[in-house]
């Protein structure tokens, strides 16, 4: 477990803000976050290269606020991947598992996996200086896991490598985390990469947490615009906000109406996500609320979704899943779309 207490920081002219945080025995944590945000330096923070700052930093209930890199125990893969040029990929990998003294037996048998693993067997033989980067990476990358450590920290592990392999290492790291029983901090900047392999997700804005959670938690309850925006919620709309019984009427700038199951009053944001938006055509609606009647403006087909765009007196953006693709209305057609009053959440304006 890490325990992050009270942590802040000031860099020339950016500071992290009194940053608590806590990652579960066993946690594959994902750290998102625009770049300049803080999640480098709160991750060289944990790994001890930052050590002259405020707040504390726990380890398995150990206080190493003060302790050297080294003394922390701790797996680090840096942006930069801090590989040795002087070493083949086959002894950069290796390097852990000898400076631990294990038997050359079982070295040779977990690097050759390691590398078969990251599609790094061919390369073996060659120097840093003549990879790709996303072949430094996966180098940097197999050096970190081959030692199995308890604790592991990756900064944009995944930033320099091809879609395809992207996912298949996403996968990996996942696997790998549950059978060493680790705890991995992972960070990025890519919600979709984040959906791959976190447990859960801090999102950190200007230098602080602005909300934990696990993927549902972020996408069914942002905390903020800024949390609701970063997850992708395309449908974002003004409004004023009077409460009902069971819930509130948000009236948008376009004068559309809209019943939502939470309550709240005064001015804010009606924040909408895509897949939540039902086409309704040909069913029987009765009395249902939040009924839009509109025209398709545009379609996209995606690789998870088709994307539709509907004026509907608001722009509305809907999803809808491709196995049903045969019914995706064309642009022009008119269409009837249901929004769930549960599915719209209401949040303050920035």
């Amino acid at each position: 477990m890490i325990e992050i207490i009270d942590l802040s920081i000031e860099l020339g002219r950016f500071a992290l803000h009194h940053v608590d945080l806590s990652i579960r025995d066993g946690e594959y944590l994902v750290l998102l976050g625009p770049t300049g945000s803080g999640k480098t330096v709160l991750v060289e923070c944990i790994a001890g290269i930052h050590r002259k700052h405020g707040g504390r930093i726990l380890v398995d209930g150990r206080d190493v606020t003060g302790l050297y890199p080294e003394e922390r125990h701790i797996g680090y893969v840096p942006q930069d991947y801090a590989l040795f040029p002087n070493l083949t990929v086959r002894e950069n990998v290796a390097y852990g598992l000898r400076a631990r003294r294990l038997p050359e037996v079982e070295i040779v048998a977990r690097v050759n996996s390691m590398l078969k693993m990251l599609g790094l067997s061919q390369l073996a033989e060659r120097s840093p200086t003549t990879l790709s980067g996303g072949e430094k990476q996966r180098t940097a990358l197999g050096r970190a896991l081959v030692t199995n450590p308890r604790i592991l920290l990756l900064d944009e592990p995944l930033s320099a490598i091809d879609e395809v392999m992207r996912s298949e290492l996403a996968t990996e790291l996942s696997r790998i985390q549950r059978a060493v029983k680790g705890t991995f901090l992972h960070v990025c900047h890519s919600f979709d990469e984040a959906t791959e392999v976190a447990d859960r997700v801090a999102i950190l804005r200007e230098g602080s947490i602005a909300q934990v959670g696990t993927i549902e938690e972020l996408l069914e309850k942002p905390a903020s615009l800024f949390v609701a925006r970063f997850t992708g919620a395309r449908n974002l709309f003004s409004g004023v906000a009077e409460e009902r019984s069971g819930g509130s009427v948000v009236t948008l700038a376009d004068g559309v109406r809209l019943a939502c199951g939470v309550r709240s009053a005064g001015p804010g944001v009606a924040a909408i996500r895509p897949e939540k938006i039902l086409l309704a055509n040909g069913l029987a609606l009765g009395s249902a609320e939040n009924v839009l009647e509109g025209r398709v403006t545009g379609v996209k087909r995606k690789m998870a979704h088709v994307e539709v765009v509907v004026d509907a007196g608001i722009d509305l953006v809907v999803y809808l899943p491709r196995a049903g693709e045969r019914e995706t209305p064309e642009a022009g057609c008119s269409v009837t779309l249901r929004i769930p009053p549960e599915a719209i959440r209401l949040l303050p304006s920035e």
